[in-house]
């Protein structure tokens, strides 16, 4: 009678780790769409500080390069450090750092305070991505890939309204509008707040976390290593391109298509949206037929495309950085699970790793492509980047993850 007792509440346990808690994944996605909103505010008011304050393209490089370092170098030690010691109300340290970041740069009035604003907000974000990576996890039940792109489009979808805010509330004004994405950061302390302590109640169930991805991979170390290679590989492909289309895609159509600022963020909008949207196919695409051929389709997929977008007028533009931007989104997801299923023990790390260094390869294809720009022109940056893409074809050398 006490082993059925037992195996009773085993089964029970199990049952309740293998349940996907819808309400705290979509919690922790608005969260996610927060902060990158506040993220999403650096690069949009580029026009804006380019124009006050004199800046080169390699300033603005710079200053990217700043912020994607600070969200980069800390998230895998962040990662790290609590695998060993989760630390459930950690993130609201980290959208304390945005909203410090939010008031200094509303004010900032030359090239330096804008670098230190910029480091504050790649702090915050730094904090906060791999815990909450965790959370998606633990929430999921069986259901990772589509945990993780819930998790993600809440981001995309916040990179997406930065730009389109900023168009409406800064630019017709001034600077110093940036001020009311406090509102953003204060809406999101307290989302944070209710996730922290549903996060803090769930930590003593430390089983099922352990297993949560048995069985899914039996390889050998080196072959392991080398899949993380290859993985970090695509990445840097993937954002090193991105880079081009975030930080410089509102010059790019102004200078060639002769845009205002205003109507250069709404076209950015258009692709950003379309990013947040392939985001959400990624993660449950992998589910079912392996995340191998997510990754290689989504990333050397996007290469006809890529090649093509720097010929073509306004509209096919747009038409073009629809495709591209659902196609690339969607590798992101299945990276970061395909990652998590190669080192189950490490997710805080891997997490951290994998954030820190899409946002380091976004930083240094930032830095360079602004002082290429300078030298050349910016629509020659999108000439030399179209292929890019084409680095994906190394994705055929992952090892297939998917369950028999």
């Amino acid at each position: 009678m006490e082993i059925e007792t037992t195996l009773s509440s085993s089964k029970k346990n199990k049952d309740l780790a293998q349940k996907t808690v819808y309400s705290i994944l979509f919690s922790i996605s608005f969260a996610h769409l927060l902060n990158d909103l506040i993220q999403a505010i650096i690069p949009s008011v580029y026009p804006i500080l380019k124009q006050n304050y004199n800046l080169s393209f390699s300033q603005i490089g710079l200053i990217t390069f700043a912020f994607q370092l600070t969200a980069s170098i800390f998230q895998p030690f962040v990662g790290y450090y609590t695998d060993k010691h989760p630390k459930p109300f950690s993130q609201i340290y980290g959208m304390l750092f945005s909203l410090a970041g939010i008031i200094s740069i509303s004010f900032a009035n030359n090239f330096y305070w804008i670098l230190l604003s910029v480091m504050l907000i790649g702090t915050g974000s730094s904090i906060f991505h791999p815990e909450s990576a965790r959370i998606s996890n633990l929430a999921a039940g069986g259901r990772r890939g589509l945990a993780q792109s819930i998790f993600q489009v809440g981001g995309n979808f916040g990179t997406a309204l930065g730009p389109l805010l900023v168009a409406l509330i800064v630019v017709p004004h001034s600077q110093v509008y940036i001020l009311w994405f406090i509102i953003a950061a204060t809406i999101g302390l307290g989302i944070i707040s209710k996730i922290a302590f549903w996060y803090r109640d769930h930590l003593i169930n430390r089983q099922p976390k352990k297993v949560v991805f048995a069985d899914f991979q039996r390889l050998s170390k080196s072959k392991v290593k080398w899949a993380i290679a290859i993985l970090l590989i695509v990445i840097f492909s993937k954002f090193f391109y991105s880079a081009s289309l975030s930080t410089y895609y509102t010059f790019y159509v102004m200078d060639k298509f002769h845009l205002s600022i205003k109507e250069a963020q709404f076209h950015m909008f258009i692709y950003l949206f379309a990013y947040a949207a392939g985001t959400i196919l990624g993660g449950p695409l992998g589910d079912k037929i392996g995340r191998k051929y997510v990754i290689w389709l989504s990333v050397f997929g996007a290469t006809p495309f890529a090649l093509l977008l720097p010929y073509v007028n306004l509209f096919w533009t747009d038409v073009l950085m629809i495709i591209i931007g659902i196609i690339i989104s969607s590798a992101f997801p299945a990276i970061l699970v395909y990652a998590q299923e190669l080192l189950p023990r490490k997710l805080g790390m891997i997490s951290g790793l994998f954030y820190g260094f899409a946002f380091g390869m976004g930083a240094l294809g930032s830095a360079l492509l602004g002082t290429l720009a300078d030298y050349t022109s910016i629509q020659y940056v999108y000439h030399v980047c179209s292929f890019l893409p084409l680095i994906g074809i190394i994705c055929y050398f992952l090892p297939n993850l998917k369950k028999k």
